[in-house]
């Protein structure tokens, strides 16, 4: 048996899962106009383990998702697992977040393209079949009205918070908005993590560091 503490804040969505064997048992998320894990992510922790009536004892393991995504939201997150980690001796577990982004999306043809705003005309984006194999790696990209055009005839599933603003540079009846997945979940993450979890498919708790895959630059 093995209960996961599953992190995701790598977007304005701060999310906690809690799971069983890869099974969700609680999640507590929020997702505000601002950034507000330093308030509410331990918080969350401390709900989703009420909830589960476990103890950070308890716990076999932690996963966090890992980027790309905000600075702050990123290193508030991965900060956080790393600690609990280190105090309980427990293994870190690292999730790619536009897999978990893109799980949000259920298709039966085509693929999945999650984005997550990257600011100006730029988004993080991969790209995944319908069954959330990687298509291709992720990237930081300027999107124009022909950055697809490779896979012309297939129809294009967009999601994240990022996809909006491509709305004019990308049409036509190929590409359809999924505007109810906005930001990834821990939810996604149950799975996923336990899968890892069985493989000691672990990361180094002292070096890991998230994939910010841009430079930080910060705002006025």
């Amino acid at each position: 048996m093995a209960f996961i503490l599953n992190i995701e804040t790598a977007t304005k969505n701060c999310s906690v899962c809690l799971a069983k064997d890869g099974i969700r048992v609680a999640v507590a998320e929020y997702a505000g106009e601002g950034y507000t894990h330093a308030e509410k992510l331990h918080v969350f922790i401390e709900d989703v383990l009420q909830k589960g009536n476990i103890t950070f004892k308890d716990l076999s393991s932690i996963a966090v998702s890992m980027g790309p995504g905000s600075y702050t939201g990123l290193r508030i997150g991965v900060s956080a697992a790393k600690g609990l980690c280190y105090a309980l001796g427990i293994p870190l577990i690292a999730i790619d977040t536009l897999e978990l982004l893109a799980r949000r999306v259920k298709v039966d043809d085509g693929v999945i393209i999650p984005m997550i705003d990257a600011r100006r005309m730029e988004a993080y984006t991969a790209v995944f079949d319908k069954q959330y194999v990687k298509l291709r790696d992720t990237k930081a990209e300027v999107v124009d009205a022909d950055t697809y055009n490779r896979t012309e005839g297939t129809t294009i599933h967009l999601a994240g918070d990022g996809a909006p603003k491509f709305r004019e540079v990308l049409s036509g009846d190929r590409f359809v908005y999924h505007e109810e997945v906005v930001y990834p979940s821990a939810a996604e993450m149950a799975p996923l993590s336990y899968d890892k979890h069985k493989k000691s498919d672990t990361v180094d708790v002292a070096y890991f560091e998230p994939f910010y895959l841009k430079d930080f630059i910060a705002g006025k």
